[in-house]
């Protein structure tokens, strides 16, 4: 079985002291692959390190909404310099979370605006977080996709039915994280059920998230399988079936990643 967590943090405390292990970890339970994702300007470099390092190992860079209002001046300008790059496959995680709001609603949304004009310029799909957010974050991204040019997978995904609808009429991706394992997570098992299956991925989003039966423990990439096997169960289909669709997935969305693989 060949598995890739397409979201994942592994510089974040908890995983980085212990990356080889991590990777070594998620391999021996057929994860080939991971995007291993920024969300603050100062980690771009060493995340790219990383996937210099590790051949299975790609990039992304991006600014979190929690952190918009510390990256006033992020334009796409430096968003594109870092993303070209042949390492970094992703634009983001950027997005909305008014869940939280740890940064100005405005101020997320000017940064989420640069990360899409990075995103257009230079041909790579952005990687959206959304919470609390479905009507400003569809209204974007429906504008976005008229304009052209941009494409993206909304990651560890909890919206309604009707986000993820919407998304996927955009073309984008829906990401399934462990929460969907979770026993409240009823409304998100009944979208997995009909999630078509060319516009699914499986991610962590570790170290956050551990999926049952590892609740409670540090999330690492080798619980995507755990994720995948519940998915498929709840489809109702075989998990070598699930994980082939969501790595073929995975490289259609992520085409520079592809070319890097070949």
């Amino acid at each position: 079985m060949r598995l890739i967590d397409s979201h994942c943090h592994l510089n974040y405390e908890g995983l980085a002291e212990r990356q080889a292990e991590v990777l070594e970890n998620a391999r021996a339970r057929g994860v080939s692959g991971f995007l291993n994702i920024s969300t603050r300007q100062r980690e771009w470099d060493e995340i790219i390190a990383l996937a210099e390092r590790e051949p299975d190992v790609w990039a992304s860079v991006g600014v979190h909404p929690h952190e918009a209002d510390s990256h006033p001046d992020l334009g796409a300008a430096a968003l594109a310099e870092a993303a070209s790059h042949p390492r970094v496959i992703a634009i983001g995680e950027c997005g909305l979370d008014y869940y939280y709001d740890k940064s100005d609603r405005a101020a997320q949304r000017e940064r989420f605006a640069a990360h899409i004009d990075a995103s257009r310029q230079i041909g790579l799909p952005l990687v959206v977080h959304t919470r609390d957010a479905e009507a400003d974050t569809a209204e974007i991204l429906s504008e976005a996709v008229r304009e052209g040019g941009v494409a993206g997978v909304l990651h560890c995904f909890t919206g309604s039915a009707e986000l993820a609808r919407k998304g996927l009429d955009l073309g984008f991706y829906v990401s399934l994280s462990g929460i969907v394992t979770f026993k409240n997570a009823q409304d998100l098992q009944e979208i997995a059920k009909w999630l078509p299956a060319d516009q699914m991925l499986v991610e962590t989003d570790s170290p956050f998230l551990a999926p049952v039966p590892h609740r409670g423990q540090k999330c690492e990439p080798a619980f995507v399988a755990d994720t995948a096997a519940f998915v498929a169960e709840l489809r109702g289909e075989e998990p070598e079936r699930l994980a082939q669709a969501t790595t073929a997935n995975f490289f259609k969305l992520f085409k520079k990643a592809q070319r890097e693989a070949a």
